[in-house]
């Protein structure tokens, strides 16, 4: 076996690359994926014809409007069952949810940043198709990666129908950097790297590589290459830094957007904000369906009666607990004229001296409040704004912070009690299932309301469940434009803090009628999994993607800032090492609950919203199976990599 692309001549055929990559025999035994698209994998069919319709009354409970619940909310609600969806928010749609905003003195639909729908996200697509919306999203054609290192060139990659090894092949033939990959299947490291990621099989892959992290298994001879170009700018899109997410995950995100994903790298992007385009078009059908939703609504108890979950008890807007309860002073803040207690979401501030303390839980999302320098609280996920006694004065928040009084205090410890709560007692509800699919916060929040004896093993998997390094999104309005030779969205590799841009003004339809009207550009700015410790503030943040924004786009430093909107957030999913045995599943040993979200342990490859979607249409299938119904055909890319190991 030859060494790869170390005296390649400027002209280069397929049959050239196929022999320096040592897999023409593979190539020859694959040829007819050339002339045939392969098809997705079926993961779960039915072999028997069953009934479609439940005919009896039968409930369900799904908790959380993020996709995951959307998706599960959406099936069951098709078959019959009776669902209600609560939503702790004030819209539905969690990672994908959009709220409006002030901008440039015109009204605008924000959300969490840009997100891309890949052609392989099966389940995802069909669920568009269902409800007939395809016309909501539109292709982005082609798309950039460009690298901050200038020995790197722009990488383009386009809508294909090439498998294993041809994808490869067509990858080296119209890359400027082939010839820098660096990759030599002589070395023994980069052979082992080749196998891995093109004979993919999801067991043996997470038992050999699940116990190492990506920055520590390219440490020793890597093809250096092939880690700045694709590795590493695609390790930070599945939303975990490389220092903190397992190989073993790395290689499953690879094989599904890339060595067994037969439809190419392009993607479409929502014509619309994600709200408009998908989000509520999906609840409006679990309402056609009879299906309730429910958004405000704050869980307070999950009640458990010999090892089932016997109801979920939940208050509505601003109502509050009247019970008392205690929390602890947070040493950690440092403030002379403010003292918190508590931790992590649940932290209360209280003026010194004074009978009462308002709750630093945002109204909006449920993120925590931070004073900052003109001494107000500001959310630093979605940018709401509260005066030090709790009123808010800016959105997308609509209600003042809770406020609780003080009705004790002993040594460290402050008992506190709700405000004139609105209600003595929570609603109630009852159901013969129940679907936790909030986020990793919100289910181990969750599962801090479950009363009575529950199995130990599924509290200490929910606990021990992680969450991923800090994601932020800044948005500029700018009174002019600028000529971009790159894709409307572009990855970007190198940068301190941002990981792409995307021309908003050049995609979707609100941004591109203002662009015409005022002749300005809405540009936002992406970074995917950045350091708390190296970006503390919100003002670091916002400082460093606007030097970074005008380095890669100078003609900018010209214009005039209109508006800037930070998102951050700190709530994706991380795939850590070893965490994959451990990782729940859909079915749990209660036997009335199950999970979904993209934290579950997936049993094929999916990515990103397809697993957020999968997961929920799993969660569905299982209900459906037990009810004797027809399970939803799930798809998905072939399970497995052609070279096996």
């Amino acid at each position: 076996m030859s060494q790869l692309f170390n005296s390649l001549e400027s002209s280069i055929s397929r049959r050239t690359l196929l022999k320096l990559f040592g897999i023409g025999a593979i190539a020859g035994l694959t040829g007819y994926s050339r002339f045939t698209k392969p098809k997705p994998t079926v993961f779960q069919k039915d072999i028997l014809n069953l009934p479609r319709m439940l005919n009896q009354d039968k409930s369900v409970v799904v908790i959380g409007g993020g996709l995951a619940g959307l998706a599960c909310a959406y099936e069951l609600s098709q078959r019959g069952f009776v669902v209600t969806l609560l939503e702790k928010s004030p819209q539905l749609g969690g990672k994908i949810a959009s709220w409006q905003i002030e901008a440039a003195g015109e009204t605008f639909k924000m959300e969490h940043g840009f997100h891309g729908f890949f052609p392989q996200y099966y389940n995802l697509n069909s669920i568009v198709s269902e409800l007939e919306i395809v016309d909501n999203f539109q292709s982005l054609n082609f798309y950039s990666v460009v690298y901050r290192d200038s020995k790197y060139k722009p990488e383009v990659f386009r809508p294909s129908s090439s498998a294993f090894p041809w994808n490869i092949i067509d990858l080296a033939i119209a890359s400027p950097n082939r010839f820098r990959w660096g990759i030599n299947l002589t070395k023994f490291k980069h052979l082992q790297v080749f196998q891995a990621i093109t004979g993919f099989q999801r067991e043996k892959n997470y038992q050999r590589f699940d116990n190492i992290s990506v920055a520590d298994w390219v440490k020793t001879e890597f093809p250096q290459g092939l880690y700045d170009l694709y590795f590493l700018p695609f390790a930070k899109s599945s939303l975990n830094s490389p220092d903190v997410m397992s190989v073993g995950e790395l290689m499953q995100f690879f094989h599904f957007y890339f060595f067994g994903n037969p439809e190419g790298l392009a993607f479409n992007g929502t014509v619309d904000d994600m709200g408009t385009s998908l989000v509520q078009p999906i609840a409006q059908a679990i309402q056609h369906h009879g299906g309730k939703i429910i958004t405000d609504a704050t869980v307070s108890e999950i009640p458990t009666v010999q090892g089932k979950i016997d109801a979920i008890k939940y208050y509505l807007d601003s109502n509050q607990n009247n019970v008392p309860f205690w929390v602890k002073r947070n040493s950690v803040v440092a403030d002379k004229q403010i003292e918190y207690f508590g931790a992590a979401d649940e932290v209360f501030a209280m003026k010194s001296g004074s009978k009462e303390a308002i709750s630093l839980t945002c109204t909006h999302q449920g993120c925590t409040v931070q004073i900052a320098a003109d001494g107000k609280f500001h959310c630093p996920c979605h940018g709401a704004v509260f005066t030090t006694d709790g009123k808010v004065v800016k959105g997308p928040a609509q209600r003042d912070l809770a406020k609780f009084k003080v009705v004790q205090q002993q040594d460290d410890n402050l008992q506190l009690v709700a405000t004139n709560p609105k209600s003595s007692s929570p609603e109630t509800i009852q159901a013969d299932y129940y679907v936790l699919a909030t986020d990793v916060p919100g289910v181990q929040q969750l599962w801090k309301r479950v009363s009575g004896d529950i199995d130990q093993k599924v509290r200490s998997q929910v606990e021990n469940l992680s969450i991923a390094d800090p994601f932020a999104v800044c948005r500029f309005w700018f009174d002019r434009d600028f000529e971009w030779e790159q894709s409307n969205f572009t990855s970007l590799s190198g940068y301190q803090l941002t990981d792409s841009i995307t021309l908003y003004h050049r995609i979707q339809e609100q941004f591109i009628d203002w662009a015409k009207r005022t002749g300005g550009s809405v540009v936002e700015l992406h970074a995917y999994c950045y350091k708390a410790k190296e970006f503390p503030t919100q003002e670091a943040l916002l400082t460093k993607f606007e030097q970074e924004l005008y380095e890669i786009v100078p003609e900018l430093q010209q214009a005039n800032v209109l508006h800037r909107e930070l998102v951050n957030q700190n709530n994706f999913s991380g795939y850590p090492p070893n965490s994959y045995a451990e990782r729940p599943e859909t079915s749990t040993s209660v036997s009335n609950l199950l999970f979904a979200g993209d934290w579950v342990k997936m049993p094929f490859p999916c990515g990103l919203m397809e697993r957020a979607v999968s997961s929920g249409l799993l969660a569905a299938n299982e209900i459906l199976s037990r009810e004797g119904l027809q399970r939803r055909s799930l798809l998905s890319v072939n399970p497995e990599g052609l070279l096996q190991i």
